[in-house]
């Protein structure tokens, strides 16, 4: 295990396989600057550790995160100077911890799974759809609280991540009533990949990993790239990215794509990302 500066977040590395692990698990894995920056540092191990392949962030405890830490936020807890400069602290926060954070996840070189154990709530919510994969208990669930309970905008990538998944109506609906989302909702509407019975979270994890884990991290990485971007482009623009992606990737892996599959065997992708 490799200790990250604050010792917020866990990080492991097995079998090419790290795992990233919130572990604030009294207050749901809320978030803070040290919390975002101990992200920031595991993603940091992963793109400098050629040998992994897939990156499994979960939470530890009863919740997977349950968005900022409002303790500070309180009214209680600051004088009327600070509480007047504290859009401009808080959009620096956001700059200096969250938004490297969130990159990180979103651009990470390899593919990404969130494993969704309890409450995604608030910014908890946008970090899980950062990720490439998210596979839910049905005992958690999705909320986005910003609006209706704070007076705020979602943040952390919630305004692009899901009505980029589920359309305008809906995602009108969820950031603007706040109201939880059921993991089999979410499923259903094209938030999550999928979820699964509470018992049965780790072994639909490992199906995914072990999928990624055998993918070229080129190609995933390329996949990504043309699937979150596709909406910028029209129809023919997309074929050329296509297009060019193949370009690369042919020469690299598709002797052994084609090997293996005559073969009946799985197909051996280096580790290069390219």
């Amino acid at each position: 295990m490799t200790t990250t500066p604050n010792q917020t977040v866990r990080y492991e590395v097995a079998d090419g396989v790290a795992t990233v692990t919130l572990d604030r698990p009294d207050s749901l894995n809320s978030m803070t600057n040290e919390l975002m920056d101990d992200i920031s540092a595991a993603f940091g191990f992963v793109e400098a550790d050629a040998s992994v392949r897939v990156v499994v962030l979960t939470g530890e405890g009863r919740g997977f995160c349950s968005g900022a830490d409002l303790r500070d936020a309180s009214s209680d807890s600051m004088d009327d100077e600070v509480a007047a400069d504290q859009g401009d602290v808080v959009a620096g926060g956001m700059d200096d911890h969250f938004h490297p954070a969130i990159r990180a996840i979103s651009s990470c070189p390899v593919p990404t799974i969130a494993r969704v154990n309890g409450v995604a709530a608030g910014g908890g919510f946008g970090l899980a759809l950062a990720c490439d994969v998210a596979i839910a208990t049905r005992s958690a669930f999705f909320v986005a609280t910003f609006g209706p309970r704070l007076g705020i905008v979602p943040d952390l990538g919630t305004t692009w991540s899901v009505p980029m998944r589920v359309g305008r109506a809906r995602a009108l609906g969820i950031t603007m009533l706040g109201d939880r989302i059921t993991s089999e909702q979410a499923e259903e509407w094209g938030l999550i990949w999928k979820s699964v019975e509470d018992g049965d979270l780790d072994k639909e994890v490992a199906k995914v990993v072990e999928v990624f884990a055998r993918s070229s991290p080129m190609a995933m990485a390329r996949i990504r790239d043309a699937v979150s971007t596709a909406a910028e482009r029209s129809f023919s623009e997309q074929l050329d990215v296509e297009r060019d992606h193949q370009r690369v990737l042919i020469p690299r892996n598709m002797a052994e794509g084609a090997d293996a599959f005559l073969a009946k065997r799985e197909p051996d992708f280096d580790s290069d990302r390219g």
